[in-house]
This record gives structure tokens, C-alpha cells and sequence, in this order.
């Protein structure tokens, strides 16, 4: 399953990966809270508390700041929903702006069906887009 969203911001590609590297946006990303509980050079390791099918867990994340500016970020899936998940925010230059794009994929584990899950990630998807809107508008 991969979904993903768009949005232009009124910042040059500079601009707006500086802001990506804050990590104050990072515990933004995420719905629940969150906290960076590791730092590794390019690397933040964030720690998330949240609720999804009616379920309380903890969701560690990787965070990976790659050499042309975009961020990768990797879910750790020791639950029982996801097999893999994984995404990307990705900028590029658009005139006298940017275009931000956040896609995220994964499968989940075989017991459950990608239906069940896909209002949940299409609304923590929302969540990263209004979080990057505001950090980096």
C-alpha cells in the first residue's frame, strides 16, 4: 500500500531543507507523543505513543537525513499491524517556492487486510502534510 501527499510552500529548496533538519518538526510528524531518544549523526530514533485500532502501543521510528536534502524515515514493526513501513519527504525547487512531497509505504502482516489500515495511515499521513505545512510555511 503506498500513499502520498503534495503541497507547494513560498520557500526556496535551501530554505525549506534547513527546516526539515529541525528536530523540532520531527516530534511533529508523528500523532501521539513523541520524543527523539537517540541521535546518530544523520540519524534521529524517535519514540511515539499512540492509539490505533483501539489499541495503546509504542512506534519507534528512524529518521535519516540523506546528502541531497531529502528525509527518510523507517517505522521499527515489532506489532502486529505492519510488516514494513516506510516514506520519504522529498523537496523540490518550483520557481520561488518549493513542492514538498510525503509518501509513505508499506505491507502489513498477514492477518491483516491493507483495508483495515489504510484510514488510519491516510489520517497519520495527514498529520505529517499539516505539521510540515505549518514548520515549514
Amino acid at each position: 500500500m503506498k500513499v502520498e501527499r503534495t503541497f507547494r510552500v513560498d520557500r526556496d529548496r535551501d530554505s525549506v531543507i534547513e527546516r526539515l533538519c529541525d528536530d523540532a518538526l520531527l516530534v511533529k510528524l508523528l500523532p501521539g507523543e513523541t520524543e527523539i531518544v537517540e541521535r546518530r549523526g544523520d540519524e534521529r530514533v524517535t519514540k511515539t505513543r499512540y492509539e490505533a485500532l483501539g489499541r495503546e502501543g509504542v512506534a519507534t521510528f528512524h529518521f535519516t537525513y540523506q546528502l541531497d536534502g531529502n528525509v527518510r524515515f523507517e517505522k521499527v514493526c515489532d506489532g502486529r499491524i505492519w510488516k514494513r513501513l516506510n516514506g520519504i519527504v522529498e523537496v523540490e525547487e518550483d520557481g520561488d517556492g518549493s513542492i514538498v512531497r510525503i509518501e509513505m509505504e508499506g505491507r502489513t502482516k498477514p492477518l491483516v487486510p491493507e483495508v483495515a489500515i489504510r484510514v488510519p495511515l491516510g489520517e497519520q499521513l495527514e498529520t505529517m502534510t499539516k505539521a510540515l505545512q505549518r514548520h515549514l510555511g
